[in-house]
């Protein structure tokens, strides 16, 4: 199992953050006033969730929390969901 909607982006599951945001809220009821995981991600900032994720990979020792490689160059990068997804198109 993996743990982030970056995973979702860069298999080309959905095409959009916003997507993904959608289905969260509206169908697995993520909280609303967070606008989604993509959104609550993107306002806490990508290096902030990159780290939180590697923290909890080296505390648990669980694979699945093995950060997506589409986050980890975002966050190498400096860019952000709003950059690659303007790259895109």
């Amino acid at each position: 199992m993996r743990v982030s909607g970056f995973w979702i982006l860069e298999e080309g599951i959905a095409q959009r953050a916003s997507d993904i945001d959608v289905v969260y809220v509206c169908g697995y009821g993520f909280p609303s006033y967070r606008g989604g995981p993509m959104f609550h991600a993107s306002q806490r900032g990508l290096k902030n969730v990159y780290d939180s994720i590697l923290r909890l990979q080296k505390q648990t020792g669980e694979a699945h929390w093995a950060p997506a490689p589409l986050l980890e160059q975002l966050v190498s990068e400096g860019r952000s969901l709003s950059d690659w997804e303007s790259d895109r198109t």
